[in-house]
C-alpha cells in the first residue's frame, strides 16, 4: 500500500533558496514535475506575492536551476518552466530513481512545505537513509497509508485544487449572494488572493477537461441536447 509522506525542508535543502532569499515576499508552488533524464528533472512552478522582475533576476543566479523561462501569466502569478540541477540531488533521486511522487510543493524563503507519496514504507526507509547520509534535513510532519484513491485525481485535480474547491462550495463562495468573499476565502486556505484566483481557475480548467470533454460526447450531432 503507498504511503503518504507531508515534509517541511529549508529552502537551502531544496531548491530556489537564492531566488527565494532575493524576493522573501514570494511565494512559489510548483504545478507539476517532468522527468527528462535521470539526472534532470524539469519543473513547472507559479510566482505570486513579490516583485517578478526582482525574482527572475534572481533565477538567473540560483544555482539550483537553469534555463528558466517564463511560460503563462493569471492575475498576479506567473508560471515559470525551468531545469533542476545536481544541486538538488536528493529529490532527484527520490522522484526518478525511487518512483516517489511530489504531489503537492509550496516554498518560501522559510521553507518548503512538500507531500510526497511512495510506493511503500520501504521507500520511505531509504528516502530518509539517502537523506542523512547527504546531510538534508527536514521535519516529517505526517506520514500515512494512502487507504482508498484519490477522488481528486479521478477528475485531474491535485489535491489542493480539490481542497479549495471544496472549501468554496462548503463556505458559500458559489451561492447567490456569496456567503464568503474571494480575500476570506484566500484568508481561511492561507494563501494570497492571487494564488486563490489562480488555483481556482486551473482547478476549473481541469475538472472541466476532464468531466465534460471525456469522448468530446455530443460531437457530430446535428440536434442539440
Amino acid at each position: 500500500m503507498s504511503v503518504l509522506g507531508e515534509f517541511t525542508i529549508h529552502p537551502a535543502d531544496f531548491a530556489l533558496n537564492h531566488a527565494l532569499s532575493a524576493v522573501p515576499e514570494m511565494i512559489v508552488e510548483i504545478e507539476r514535475l517532468v522527468a527528462t533524464t535521470e539526472e534532470r528533472v524539469m519543473p513547472y512552478f507559479w510566482a505570486t506575492g513579490g516583485d517578478q522582475d526582482r525574482f527572475e533576476a534572481a533565477l538567473v543566479e540560483d544555482p539550483s536551476v537553469t534555463h528558466t523561462a517564463r511560460i503563462d501569466r493569471l492575475d498576479e502569478a506567473v508560471l515559470y518552466r525551468a531545469e533542476w540541477t545536481s544541486n538538488i540531488e536528493t529529490i532527484i533521486y527520490a522522484y526518478v530513481e525511487m518512483g516517489a511522487t511530489i504531489l503537492e510543493a509550496t516554498g518560501s524563503n522559510e521553507s518548503w512545505e512538500i507531500e510526497m507519496r511512495f510506493d511503500d514504507e520501504n521507500k520511505v526507509s531509504k528516502f530518509y537513509e539517502y537523506c542523512q547520509e547527504n546531510g538534508v534535513s527536514f521535519e516529517l510532519d505526517k506520514l500515512y497509508e494512502q487507504a482508498q484513491p484519490m477522488a481528486s485525481s479521478q477528475f485531474g485535480l491535485t489535491p489542493k485544487q480539490r481542497e479549495t474547491l471544496v472549501t468554496a462550495y462548503e463556505t458559500g463562495f458559489f451561492d447567490v449572494p456569496q456567503q464568503i468573499t474571494m480575500s476570506e476565502l484566500a484568508e481561511q486556505l492561507g494563501i494570497t488572493q492571487q494564488a486563490l484566483s489562480k488555483r481556482l481557475h486551473y482547478a476549473h480548467k481541469n475538472l472541466i477537461g476532464s468531466v465534460l470533454t471525456i469522448g468530446q460526447v455530443g460531437e457530430g450531432d446535428d440536434a442539440e441536447a
